[in-house]
């Protein structure tokens, strides 16, 4: 069932849970967790309520989660921490896209866990 706004923008809770879903795609290509979530925020921001909002949140989440697993990386080599934060990331990359997905379902907003603002 679709609702209309009063600024024309429908609420498509189930999209919305999609995209955050679509997360995931990274354990199955790599990079699809990042490209999908983006090409469907650019495409229906202006058309679909909330979109935006989660959108940014997704994107500010991918692009945290590559550089906090760029950075554990070397720490492997220097201290040995760095398997202890890429388990971190990757228990937080499963589970929060997950968590977000039901959210968004439920039409809240996208949690903020862990995630830099680089997108405002």
């Amino acid at each position: 069932m679709q609702i209309v706004t009063q600024n024309a923008q429908k609420v498509d809770n189930q999209l919305l849970m999609l995209t955050h879903l679509s997360q995931l795609l990274s354990y199955v290509t790599g990079f699809g967790g990042f490209i999908v979530p983006l090409i469907l925020w650019l495409t229906k921001r202006d058309e679909i309520a909330d979109m935006d909002e989660h959108g940014k949140s997704i994107i500010n989440f991918q692009i945290t989660i590559f550089i906090l697993a760029a950075i554990s990386v070397p720490l492997i080599f220097a201290f040995g921490l760095g398997i202890l934060s890429l388990i971190f990331v990757g228990v937080i990359s499963f589970v929060l896209p997950i968590v977000n997905a039901i959210k968004a379902s439920n039409g809240e907003a996208p949690s903020q866990f862990c995630t830099f603002p680089f997108i405002s």
